[in-house]
């Protein structure tokens, strides 16, 4: 194994002590072996840092370090992508309440070196949460099974044009380092989908590569910082942007033109339907200052057009619309 790649493993955490040792266990039990630890404790105010060093204590390839000031998620992630090991070939996060399948790094790392072009290797991912094995699924089904490697402008068309998501979340990613290191933040902008601009950003020079086995797991719960995401549904917000800044690069004007019709239209329809339950200003002021970034702004005729839509659809086809609800 000292003649293997070194990938560089990250976690990145701030108050995680409910799962970090899960985490950490998962990355001592790899069958690659060659690989060095970094954990970043973002000023915790749990046992988080306790026990991270109490790991470090008993393996000299973890190491442990703490920010001196409290920073946001996205700049927390960058910081540590900064530490990585200039030897490293590879990197990887693991977000502190998922964990690793044994085998994660063994098969991540041989389909790269087996396909020097792959700057971003995926695979199945296991995501859940809770005793009820209906709320678990596994993720990434969506990529055909004779799928290998996927030449990044492909992959990039095909989620930009028809939205279907498989770049994976950073748990179930691999990166090569020097595609890491290219650029001074990894994760380009400070969108709770940051994530995602990076794929882009990577793919235009480099493939997507997939393993058809599950080697991660991501766990869902309240206290994931994905979860402000789902509440003020930042996922249109960010669609539209990524699509704003990187669909240049992948589409043609037209094509760009449609996707971006499609999206706008999509997104007044969600606004439309939050209305109703009353959200308050946080919510209007950041769906206004996400619009503004991209667009013309957040449109009141274009609202009142969808509202009124939605008042006909719920009043005309109220069994639908329930569903839908439900859904």
């Amino acid at each position: 194994m000292n003649s293997a790649p070194l990938v560089s493993i990250v976690t990145p955490v701030y108050n995680g002590a409910e799962f970090l040792r899960e985490c950490i266990e998962s990355v001592l039990a790899q069958t690659y072996g060659n690989w060095q630890y970094m954990i970043l404790n973002n000023c915790s105010t749990d046992d988080t840092l306790q026990i991270a060093q109490e790991y470090a204590r008993k393996d000299p390839r973890i190491r442990v370090e703490s920010n001196q000031s409290l920073l946001p998620i996205i700049a927390n992630h960058n910081r540590a992508f900064a530490r990585i090991s200039p030897e490293a070939k590879y990197c990887k996060q693991v977000s502190a309440d998922d964990w690793l399948f044994p085998e994660c790094l063994e098969k991540m790392v041989a389909l790269a070196e087996a396909n020097p072009s792959v700057g971003i290797v995926n695979s199945y991912q296991l995501s859940g949460g809770g005793t009820q094995w209906t709320n678990w699924q596994v993720r990434w089904d969506e990529i055909p099974h004779t799928a290998g490697v996927i030449p990044g402008h492909e992959v990039c068309r095909q989620q930009l044009l028809t939205g279907v998501y498989v770049f994976g979340t950073p748990t179930s990613l691999l990166y090569r380092a020097d595609l890491v290191r290219r650029t001074k933040e990894f994760f380009p902008n400070d969108s709770p989908h940051a994530d995602t601009s990076a794929c882009y950003q990577c793919l235009q020079v480099s493939d997507f590569g997939f393993v058809h086995q599950v080697l991660s797991y991501e766990r869902i719960h309240e206290k994931q910082a994905s979860e402000e995401s789902r509440n003020l549904n930042a996922f249109d917000a960010a669609r539209l942007s990524d699509l704003m800044e990187y669909g240049p690069a992948f589409l043609t004007r037209s094509e760009l033109e449609h996707r971006k019709a499609e999206i706008v239209e999509h997104y007044y329809d969600f606004l439309a339907a939050r209305s109703l339950r009353r959200p308050g200003r946080a919510f209007w002021k950041f769906h206004r200052e996400k619009l503004a970034a991209v667009s013309s702004g957040l449109s009141p005729l274009r609202l009142s057009t969808a509202l009124f839509r939605k008042i006909v659809d719920l009043a005309f086809n109220p069994k639908s619309s329930l569903e839908k609800a439900m859904r």
